[in-house]
């Protein structure tokens, strides 16, 4: 496969590291997968080994470009797209990580998170950041480490150590520790940059009693990021974006009201609002969508924790499934007559929620519940998370009912949980051709920065559709089980 003008994009998430190529014509034309190792210290925490999350990188690369028969001298430019607000801090002499990767998922922060609120630091928080004081994002997580690791605050302050979230850790790496820099999805993700002005912010550094000189320059997510030479002749990198960012433009969101909801082990939905940087009033968060040529797109973002996650639990927990897939042919055989609710609260309550001390519950159980029924519950609960965020985004952004929502991830192979989605939203449920969305919004942001691929429009007229879902559920129907989730979810709320 001699060609020039192939892109490696590196998908690095919560439980594998992906490689994936893409050709001129926006075709996967070879991939590469890695799972590595979770680790759960204590009640509410969740860890990677850094070395882990190269490693397995570096090796699905290789072997990737292995598998397709190339050489460094046939890949225009990699992209980066990563699990966001994962936090690591590392010696920048030698490269080593001094704690382990604290993970996205990750509740150790909860006091800190509670005391900051109490005294009323939240809204100085939500101006600057437009996210929540919330254990989710970094910054709690930086300050963690530095309180906790024996040093590591003084040696942050006199600059010998380094953080970053997983894309950063992935440049370092790759350029041999010549770069230190991450991009604007990513850095606003971090709850220390001002989305608005477009740098650290000075007032949340203090807040957060985090050294300055630990940060990595913030750039556009098209950007020249430094060239890697571990695959022989270097190799640009030129985009970087959150994985979630980066799904966004993979499914060609570039106008404000277009919606995309990928459904991995988590749930995001992200909305377009183009220059505007809305502030929700339903506790979504505003983020930034992307930022090209120094221009910023703002988006309202809505998190579920918990998603794919569920089905991972029925399957490794409970035992009732061998594979993902079984789930959704479990579920059409559920008994319609019983009407089961899954919280799945395992790790708090996302958006619009924001109840980290939620924890998940089964309710509605009768002695005829089986593994049918619990099923179809933790599917039926994704589509549920899913319309609360959208109601949300409706009460903020307006009424945009006949919105399309384009959908990725893992979840979406599944029609009939396509279809419950249409049917509990009542709008429509688009699946693209090409379902690595993640993977390809970062190839697009290499590709168009090294002009093997076409600009946003062009990239939008390439937009593929595989299969639309429409509502087939009577609205009655659909209105009584809402309301059923509606009183179970305010069962498992704290606050």
């Amino acid at each position: 496969m001699a060609m020039n003008n192939l892109i490696l994009a590196l998908d690095q998430g919560t439980t594998s590291s992906r490689s994936i190529l893409f050709n001129e014509d926006f075709s996967l034309c070879g991939q590469s997968q890695k799972e590595f190792c979770q680790h759960f210290p204590d009640s509410g925490w969740v860890e990677h080994d850094p070395m882990d999350i190269w490693r397995t990188t570096l090796e699905t690369s290789q072997e990737v470009m292995a598998k397709a028969g190339i050489t460094s001298s046939d890949i225009a430019a990699i992209g980066i797209t990563n699990q966001r607000e994962t936090t690591l801090i590392w010696d920048r002499q030698t490269g080593l990580p001094i704690y382990n990767a604290i993970v996205w998922q990750d509740r150790r922060t909860v006091a800190l998170c509670s005391q900051l609120k109490s005294q009323n630091y939240e809204s100085l928080v939500v101006e600057r950041t437009g996210l929540l004081l919330d254990p989710y994002f970094s910054a709690t997580k930086i300050a963690w480490i530095l309180d906790k690791v024996p040093g590591a605050r003084r040696r942050a302050e006199r600059g010998e150590l380094a953080f970053g979230t997983v894309d950063t850790w992935l440049l370092w790496n790759l350029t041999e520790g010549e770069s230190h820099a991450t991009d604007a999805t990513n850095a606003s993700r971090t709850l220390l940059y001002n989305i608005h002005s477009g740098q650290w912010d000075d007032d949340l550094l203090e807040l957060f009693n985090i050294p300055r000189q630990l940060l990595p320059a913030v750039k556009n997510s098209a950007d020249d990021f430094g060239s890697t030479k571990l695959f022989g002749k270097p190799i640009k990198i030129y985009g970087i974006a959150g994985d979630q960012q980066a799904s966004t433009i993979g499914q060609a969101c570039f106008e404000p009201g277009m919606m995309k909801s990928t459904y991995g082990t988590g749930c995001f939905a992200l909305l377009n609002t183009g220059a505007a940087a809305v502030t929700s009033n339903n506790r979504l968060l505003t983020t930034i969508a992307y930022q090209l040529e120094d221009k910023t797109t703002y988006a309202l973002e809505g998190s579920i924790f918990i998603a794919g996650a569920a089905v991972q639990w029925l399957r490794d927990g409970l035992g009732i499934i061998e594979s993902a897939q079984q789930s959704g042919e479990l579920a059409a055989q559920a008994d319609d007559n019983q009407q089961v609710y899954m919280i799945p609260a395992f790790t708090g309550l996302g958006a619009p929620w924001w109840d980290a001390d939620a924890r998940g519950a089964l309710i509605g159980l009768t002695r005829g519940t089986g593994p049918a029924e619990i099923s179809r519950a933790a599917l039926e609960s994704v589509c549920y998370q899913t319309l609360d965020l959208l109601n949300a985004m409706q009460a903020d952004w307006g009424d945009f009912a006949k919105t399309v929502l384009r959908v990725d991830g893992g979840m979406v192979a599944s029609d009939w949980t396509m279809q419950c989605l249409a049917d509990i939203l009542q709008t429509q449920v688009d699946r693209p051709v090409i379902s690595e969305t993640t993977a390809l919004g970062a190839a697009w942001l290499a590709g168009s920065r090294a002009g093997v691929w076409p600009d946003q429009q062009g990239f939008a007229q390439s937009w593929q559709l595989d299969k639309t879902f429409g509502p087939k559920m009577n609205k009655a129907e659909r209105d009584c089980k809402v309301a059923g989730w509606d009183i179970a979810v305010k069962r498992v709320l704290t606050q």
